[in-house]
């Protein structure tokens, strides 16, 4: 082992030598171990400019993604579920109302669970009840439509609507994608030129890309939970998608001399 490590040691000494005084070193063609270990520290290097461009799309989302249902609560299970049933068959004939299609409906969470509270005079939780939760995820593909289903799935659910959240996204985002990557790769050359100005070397092609993260948020307005049914005079819930941005990340290795 001391024989390894004196050898290496002599090595790293011989080529930190020739490379002061502008020399191109190999190792012994005699000695397979010295080849093998200046290999191994040779290729440990990297080499080239490494950047990540970022090429950022603005587009007006086309698409509103709603989670609403209903909860009901009663003192037995068949009562509970009867509430339910019949709270959600009624928002769903309004969704079907205006042109959802069953495929644009998906059932997001379903529970029945006992209601408990603490009572004083036992000392103990006793069962007061059950509450029924059915929710469904709506996608809205006639975005201009939203604020009018909102309204109209709160009137159909009456005091047993929740509404939990209401997002905007684009449906197809791979369109927008073309133009991000062009301009993540214009971002990572431009960084990488002015690296190879500042180190005073000279760019060459990319030797490795890899596309990262594609990211396309969602902007999530705040609506509150639950929501009362509306009174018939009651005006419109004012509803506005905004704008999002596409991001698209990638890496990329130039080589240089």
């Amino acid at each position: 082992m001391k024989k390894r490590w004196l050898l290496v040691t002599s090595l790293l000494l011989i080529a930190l030598t020739a490379s002061a005084a502008g020399c191109t070193i190999s190792p012994p063609p005699s000695s397979p171990e010295a080849r093998s270990v200046l290999s191994g520290i040779f290729s440990q290097q990297s080499t080239g400019i490494w950047v990540t461009g970022e090429g950022k799309v603005t587009v007006v989302p086309d698409i509103a993604m709603v989670s609403l249902g209903v909860e009901a609560q009663a003192q037995n299970v068949s009562e509970a579920q009867n509430q339910a049933a019949t709270a959600m068959t009624a928002v769903v004939n309004e969704l079907d109302n205006f042109g959802i299609a069953e495929r644009d409906i998906q059932t997001q969470h379903f529970s029945i669970f006992p209601v408990r509270r603490w009572s004083e005079e036992r000392g103990e939780e006793v069962l007061i009840g059950y509450r029924v939760t059915n929710t469904v995820t709506v996608k809205v593909r006639n975005i201009d439509d939203t604020a009018a289903l909102i309204d109209a799935a709160a009137r159909a659910g009456g005091d047993y609507i929740r509404i939990n959240s209401l997002n905007f996204t684009v449906d197809e985002p791979e369109q927008y994608l073309e133009e991000a990557r062009e301009m993540a790769m214009a971002d990572a050359e431009a960084k990488a030129g002015q690296l190879a100005e500042l180190g005073g070397v000279r760019l060459r092609q990319p030797t490795y890309i890899n596309e990262g993260s594609v990211s396309v948020p969602v902007s999530r307005p705040e609506y509150s939970m639950p929501v009362p049914a509306p009174a018939p005079a009651q005006p419109s819930t004012p509803i506005s998608p905004g704008e999002t941005e596409i991001t698209l990340n990638i890496q990329v290795v130039y080589s240089i001399e």
